[in-house]
């Protein structure tokens, strides 16, 4: 390297090493604090949950809005998540129930929302997920409920409404679906496997691509790359990280027929939030089939100000040609104007539902 070059690059990376030091000297202190909270809550046998996703809200959405740049606002949350997760695991461990194995998109929507300061707990299905928070294997978990691309998940709206869990946060990330197997080509390759979802969201470029080479349904992406782990004529499709956690190579990056194909997930567990300044109100209900029936339910919304921001329907299984209507509302429970709306609604409806109110996604 250029003499020159190195002689003025050399001071700034001494300031940038002495930044480094005072940056990990502040989280020390954060952590100690955070001790120090612990302590109080045990000296008055505060007993409520170590996670507060109202809290860590406000604290990340309060930095963003002081932050003057250059450093992104995208970085602010994603640092401070971090920097949340390990101070909270100092208190108490957090474990987080997820459709596993390693690899799959909600074991990245978990790791994004609560911080790598966890326990993860892979699980087969999104059955299992909901077993391992009601049953305190997990304190949390996280399940997709709706995709961009394919719509509604629908086993995770069917076990909202049976479960007695509550939604306690949000997180949407960007699905990339890639092409694996063990060689990197698709020679000798006989089957292409993924979740049914997945194989939906590719299935244009699939066409194209490999019409001839049938393709099967598993658990999970993830599942999908380990048992291609193991089979060389097998290809999965699937995440990088899948590939990374079980030794596949890329064979195609970005197969989604829809570059900005998104998966919103749900946080669920038993905490119930208080208001964060920017809330989010998830509800089910039903009314009786008659004429006229869904927009008298909707009404109460309209009349009191509360903006609608999703609307779902599920068939209520009873062969009656009923429905479970799945609505998320801006907004908390306890403000003004939605407690008002939720108790019209919970009045009128043959069956009301809430599902929790949470911090909503920047």
């Amino acid at each position: 390297m250029d003499k020159s070059l190195q002689d003025q690059l050399l001071p700034l990376r001494q300031r940038i090493d002495q930044i480094d030091a005072e940056i990990l000297d502040l989280l020390n202190r954060r952590a100690l604090t955070a001790q120090e909270v612990g302590e109080v809550k045990h000296k008055h046998n505060a007993t409520g949950p170590v996670l507060r996703p109202e809290r860590e809200s406000q604290v990340i959405r309060q930095l963003q809005e002081l932050n003057r740049g250059p450093f992104p606002s995208a970085g602010v949350a994603s640092v401070w998540t971090e920097i949340i997760s390990s101070c909270r695991s100092l208190e108490q461990s957090l474990t987080v129930a997820y459709l596993g194995p390693a690899g799959s998109f909600s074991e990245q929507a978990a790791f994004e929302h609560f911080g790598h300061a966890v326990t993860g707990l892979p699980c087969a299905s999104f059955d299992e997920v909901f077993r391992a928070v009601e049953g305190g294997a997990a304190q949390v978990g996280m399940v997709p409920v709706e995709n961009s691309t394919e719509g509604a998940v629908n086993r995770s709206l069917d076990l909202l409404l049976g479960s007695p869990v509550t939604i306690l946060g949000e997180r949407s990330i960007l699905i990339r679906h890639c092409l694996l197997s063990k060689a990197g080509d698709m020679k000798n390759i006989t089957k292409i496997m993924a979740h049914p979802q997945a194989l939906a969201q590719c299935q244009n470029w699939l066409n194209r691509e490999y019409p001839g080479i049938p393709r099967e349904s598993v658990s999970s992406n993830s599942e999908a790359a380990r048992l291609a782990s193991l089979d060389p004529t097998c290809a999965a499709i699937a995440s990088d990280i899948a590939a990374h956690a079980w030794g596949l190579k890329i064979v195609a990056p970005g197969i989604q027929d829809d570059s900005q194909n998104r998966t919103r997930f749900l946080a669920i567990g038993h905490i119930e939030n208080l208001p964060s300044g920017k809330d989010k109100t998830s509800l089910i209900l039903a009314v009786p089939n008659r004429a006229g029936a869904v927009y008298q339910m909707l009404a109460p919304l309209s009349e009191h100000g509360v903006s609608m921001t999703r609307f779902e329907s599920r068939p209520a299984r009873n062969g009656q040609w009923e429905y479970y209507f799945y609505v998320d509302v801006e907004g908390h429970a306890h403000d003004e104007r939605v407690k008002k709306a939720l108790a019209v609604l919970a009045s009128h409806c043959a069956f009301f539902k809430l599902l929790g109110s949470y911090p909503a996604q920047s």
